[in-house]
């Protein structure tokens, strides 16, 4: 018992220290964001500066009004003291709104709620294909996952994702009652979730028959990855000593696999965690787009393209964040699935 509250206190020692140790990582993301969006070659107004029906004066009067004139320091840490102030991250050049309005609002919940049931959709399949396909090795039915992995890791996510929508449009013939692409067909989009103090189930039933196309054509490269991964790392072990011993003691096959296999092959899975979640976060622009997903990558695409300031510092940030965030949830993870580790 004194041993489990002993690993219970360095294992929330060292839970606190990790979340600790991320502040300065996010000062140092923040500013490495903000020196990134300087080294593009102009600004917002640049734009504006060859067109002719535009006055110079006009042109020099915004650049101080939105404070573009001042020095990269002046302005990083004026939008640092407004954030740890104010809460605000800055403002849209181009939209005139506030950073979070146009990058977040409407678009926040959606990107991280369909990274993460990617993410489940991705594990649930890919665990149990890998483990299955290691176990019946050089078969049939391995031959066949693998190929599906290859097929998997080969097609663009942009195109499985068209190909879904043709398939629902052109074959199925799905009308507008359910409809293909976007979130919601029209009727739902501005219905409440809830009807008082009930769910409104024909909205959130229309919202899941729109998202499964995008979860399948995002999830299926990082499954077929997932699968050789858990493949490779089962047939490591299987043919490990320990593996064997047990086997030699009366262990079944299953009982060898399941408790003791599987629990060593899991963790570079479970390191590789931070970085699919991360990848499905942010990692499928041309996806959202061709489904007409609102996603928090949309949003960042069109700052890019606007030259909007701090709305891309912002979006830079955000995603560096997601992928400090997977690996932290990663390692707790590690921690939990297998004692042996320390933390010092």
């Amino acid at each position: 018992m004194g041993n489990t509250s002993s690993w219970d206190f360095t294992m929330l020692s060292y839970m606190i220290r990790r979340i600790i140790y991320m502040i300065p990582t996010i000062i140092l993301i923040s500013i490495i964001s903000f020196g990134i969006v300087q080294m593009i070659p102009g600004n917002y107004l640049t734009q504006h500066k060859f067109d002719p029906t535009i006055d110079r004066k006009m042109i020099e009067q915004q650049k101080e009004r939105l404070g573009l004139d001042k020095p990269i320091y002046v302005r990083y840490w004026k939008w640092v003291k407004n954030v740890v102030t104010k809460g605000q991250l800055g403002f849209s050049f181009a939209n005139y709104a506030p950073v979070s309005t146009v990058l977040f609002q409407g678009r926040i919940g959606y990107t991280i709620f369909l990274g993460m049931i990617t993410m489940l959709f991705t594990y649930l399949l890919a665990i149990p294909i890998g483990i299955y396909s290691a176990v019946h090795q050089y078969e049939p039915s391995d031959h066949f996952f693998t190929l599906l992995s290859f097929i998997g890791l080969s097609v663009p996510n942009f195109f499985l994702a068209l190909v879904l929508l043709f398939f629902l449009a052109a074959v199925l013939q799905v009308g507008p009652s359910l409809g293909v692409g976007g979130l919601f067909i029209q009727k739902y989009i501005s219905a409440p979730w809830f009807s008082g103090a009930m769910p409104n189930w024909g909205k959130i039933g229309n919202f899941f028959w729109h998202i499964w196309p995008y979860v399948i054509a995002v999830g299926t490269a990082s499954m077929a990855g997932v699968v050789r991964l858990m493949r490779g790392q089962m047939l490591e072990f299987l043919n490990r000593q320990f593996a064997q011993t047990a086997e030699s003691k009366g262990l079944t096959y299953r009982s060898v696999v399941y408790k003791h296999v599987f629990r060593n092959a899991i963790n570079p899975l479970i390191t590789n965690f931070g970085y699919n979640f991360r990848r499905l976060v942010s990692g499928a622009l041309i996806t959202a787009i061709v489904l007409g997903v609102p996603t928090v990558e949309r949003a960042y695409w069109t700052a890019l393209n606007q030259q909007d300031e701090q709305v891309i510092m912002v979006g830079l940030t955000f995603f560096a964040l997601t992928l400090l965030f997977g690996n932290l949830v990663a390692d707790f993870l590690l921690a939990w699935n297998d004692p042996r580790i320390r933390y010092e």
